[in-house]
């Protein structure tokens, strides 16, 4: 080939790719403009293309009030106190419907035995602080949503500061003493609180102090119940299911809170209660509104801000706690005690009094035992024949030895046995069955 058409060839290449060159540039511009054009329409745009997408489905929804209730769910906020049984089933909708601010107040941790309700947990999270596990679960359900933890026991000393900055508060709370704290609070700083309990079959629903025109926790009940009336999950039990409907309700009534369903004009205090068995039910019954001699909410009230930070408010003391130390030193014995000096000696005649519920008997108990509960034996009145018809061995010489779940139930048992039916020989186990497992014999199931 001469150098000539080695030339020629030369400038064609040359040409061609400048050519490619130029076509390159026009496409880049084109590319340039489309994205710009893109970014100025996602500026435009209230949210993001994947949100869009995401809330899709409850925006069309026409009660949701479309993107203006949806923006209300981003600008929200919203603090959960507690992610047990209540909190673990609102908690996901909540995050799940797009609210942008979730605070979640918890210092407990994972137990094995919160699993069958508490579905935010898993097994791997055992000993993990339930806050943070409750954390890493809506982070992953949606990115969007901010989460911040208190990993803290609600009290009168750091309350305000925990509320402050959100615009409700769910109460998923356990103990009265929460709940008057946490209303009073709330009343203080004008926030509406959704309520809830639950236990067993059964739960209640309610909203309190809406937009600082509704009754407060105070107004439903002035007074707290006796404290021997109040039962916790650990002592009652608790269906999963049941309580899990509680929770998501409370979700419910949050999202119509926020997008405004409920206003001044329309919203009628009311407490619903649920019933999981034997036939589920839903009743809602319709409250009393503001009580003016309420002392949180009333005309003139006595319970502030300065009086519950300053601890003069003494929500202890005013619920009460039951009391069962009521048995002396000399009256109580050591697992260890009763394994080494009773158990293991098969010489010796005694009862063996298992004062647990029958129901929990019947789950785990010790071989040779009676079971009695302490409401069978204070419904008998001290009648010592009611008593031998149900232990037949039983006399008022008898050495009894009476054990319950905890160690609680028994002092007051022991005392019944001792006061009002004149057995002379009672004690106690300390601990109860479950300490006797935990310390003693590990094979036995514990519930």
């Amino acid at each position: 080939m001469s150098s000539k058409t080695e030339h020629m060839e030369s400038e064609d290449k040359l040409a061609n790719a400048l050519k490619e060159l130029e076509a390159l540039k026009l496409e880049n511009a084109k590319l340039r403009e489309q994205l710009s054009g893109e970014k100025a329409l996602d500026a435009e745009l209230p949210m993001s293309l994947e949100e869009f997408s995401r809330y899709g489905r409850q925006m069309i929804v026409e009660d949701t009030k479309g993107i203006q209730g949806q923006i209300k769910l981003r600008d929200a906020k919203v603090l959960v106190i507690g992610a047990g049984g209540l909190g673990c089933p609102c908690l996901p909708y909540l995050a799940g419907a797009g609210v942008g601010h979730i605070g979640i107040v918890d210092n407990d941790t994972v137990e094995t035995s919160n699993l069958h309700r508490q579905i935010l947990h898993n097994s791997s999270k055992v000993g993990m602080l339930k806050c943070e596990s409750a954390k890493k679960v809506l982070q992953k359900l949606n990115p969007h949503v901010s989460i911040t933890t208190y990993p803290v026991r609600l009290g009168y000393s750091n309350a305000f500061g925990i509320f402050e900055g959100y615009d409700i508060v769910l109460d998923c709370t356990d103990t009265p003493l929460t709940r008057y704290l946490i209303s009073d609070v709330a009343v203080c700083l004008g926030m509406t609180v959704v309520s809830a309990s639950g236990l067993g079959t059964e739960g209640q629903l309610s909203i309190l102090n809406f937009q600082g025109i509704g009754p407060c926790y105070r107004c439903f009940y002035p007074t707290p119940p006796p404290p021997n009336a109040v039962s916790s999950c650990q002592e009652g039990g608790v269906i999963g299911p049941c309580i899990g409907l509680v929770g998501v309700m409370m979700a419910v009534e949050t999202l119509k809170i926020i997008m405004e369903i409920y206003t001044s004009d329309n919203f009628q205090p009311f407490l619903m209660q649920y019933a999981g068995f034997p036939q589920q039910t839903l009743r809602t019954f319709k409250m009393r509104g503001k009580k003016q001699a309420c002392l949180c909410c009333g005309d003139q009230p006595t319970i502030t801000r300065a009086s519950i930070t300053s601890g003069s408010i003494n929500y202890e003391l005013f619920c009460g706690k039951r009391n069962y130390n009521v048995c002396s030193p000399e009256e109580r014995m050591t697992v260890e005690e009763f394994e080494a000096d009773y158990w293991k000696n098969s010489g010796l005649d005694y009862i063996l009094l298992d004062v647990r519920p029958h129901h929990h008997y019947e789950i785990s108990h010790l071989p040779n035992t009676f079971n009695l509960t302490v409401k069978e034996l204070r419904d008998m009145d001290g009648d010592f024949a009611k008593l031998r018809s149900k232990i037949p061995p039983v006399s008022k010489e008898k050495e009894v030895l009476v054990m319950c779940r905890h160690g609680n139930d028994s002092q007051l048992a022991t005392r019944l046995l001792k006061d009002q039916f004149k057995i002379r020989n009672v004690r106690d186990i300390k601990g109860g069955f479950f300490k006797y497992i935990d310390n003693v014999n590990p094979s036995l199931p514990k519930y």
